[in-house]
């Protein structure tokens, strides 16, 4: 389980940010503290501009988790996963996010903005807030993943 003492990142671009205001909402009513990478508003942006600074923060380990959101979930996530020692989910349910943390150690959580209902977001959210990695075989694997 992922800590309330642990910050948590999160940034989106113009279509993941109605989204992340409720999951920011969300994860501070839950008493977790959040770091806000933008966007802040609905006003066009590319979302590589708001996925490199947190992937940068969870790849140099000054940050250890984050949760990112564009449209599809697609762009951000492959943005985020570029960079050294991210492993950047893309998730849409709670069972993905579950398993995602418990087989590949993610350490962000990418939302499709346009394509999730609020409730299963904060509940996929959830899942991957909930889950510790099982390490053993899963291990030996995720040392494979960098170049």
């Amino acid at each position: 389980m992922i800590g309330k003492e642990i910050l948590i990142g999160i940034g989106s671009d113009h279509a993941g940010f109605p989204l992340k205001e409720k999951v920011k909402e969300y994860l501070e009513n839950k008493g977790y503290t959040v770091k806000d990478y933008g966007t802040h508003g609905l006003e066009s942006v590319d979302y590589p501009d708001f996925a490199h600074p947190l992937a940068k923060d969870v790849s140099t380990g000054s940050l250890l988790h984050g949760i990112l959101i564009c449209g599809s979930g697609n762009g951000i996530s492959m943005t985020a996963n570029k960079h050294p020692h991210v492993r950047c989910a893309l998730c849409w349910n709670r069972e993905i996010a579950r398993l995602a943390r418990a087989h590949n150690n993610a350490n962000i959580l990418s939302l499709p903005g346009r394509f999730i209902e609020e409730k299963e977001a904060l509940a996929t959210v959830d899942a991957y807030l909930s889950t510790e990695f099982e390490g053993g075989r899963h291990e030996r694997r995720i040392e494979k993943i960098d170049l």
